[in-house]
């Protein structure tokens, strides 16, 4: 069954206020603490604003017609299986802030007093920030009926943590020592019990 596509540019748009009403408020707290070590390089830069880029391309399918030429149809399985990925993967974005507390940043950094979180989501995940921008990601690729603005997001993502994931690693085991890597030996990167 075909859907009117206006139900999809509402849950982007539903989506995007979400998460934005989620990182705001803990964005806000992280940053009243001093850096004390930043581990941001050209291409940790370029990933951030590749990561904008992707989270914008929807933003601009809803506004404009500039992705016109790439419409198709919007279906009501890939349409219910995308708003599922969407609400859980924002759910675990909010969960991932909650546990987080002060410690977070959008970039490679340790901050005062840092300390290596391992409880709430992180009792059983190493990245669940990850976890959760890549299943709202595939929420936008189900939900969007646009060959470009559906899988943009899921692509920046997906590169966002390919070349990030081991800098970042290596950022904590260089913090933390033999208590990270403790953590790392009994947690998953991004999926509980399997990857």
């Amino acid at each position: 069954m075909t859907m009117n596509p206006w139900i999809a540019k509402a849950v982007v748009l539903a989506g995007t206020l979400v998460m934005i009403a989620i990182r705001a408020p803990h964005g806000r707290r992280c940053r009243m603490v001093k850096v004390a070590r930043s581990h941001r390089t050209p291409l940790e830069t370029g990933l951030l604003v590749l990561a904008w880029i992707g989270f914008f391309v929807p933003l601009i399918w809803i506004a404009s017609p500039a992705f016109a030429f790439a419409e198709y149809s919007l279906r009501s399985g890939p349409f219910v299986s995308g708003v599922t990925c969407f609400v859980i993967g924002l759910w675990l974005f909010y969960r991932t802030h909650a546990d987080l507390g002060t410690n977070c940043s959008i970039t490679l950094e340790i901050r005062e007093q840092h300390r290596l979180i391992t409880e709430g989501i992180y009792r059983r995940i190493r990245h669940p920030m990850y976890t959760a921008l890549v299943l709202y990601s595939v929420g936008h690729a189900l939900v969007i009926p646009n060959w470009v603005a559906g899988p943009s997001t899921l692509i920046a993502f997906v590169i966002l943590f390919a070349l990030r994931v081991r800098p970042e690693e290596e950022m904590m085991a260089n913090e933390f020592g033999r208590e990270y890597a403790a953590y790392a030996a009994r947690t998953k990167r991004l999926v509980p019990g399997i990857w």
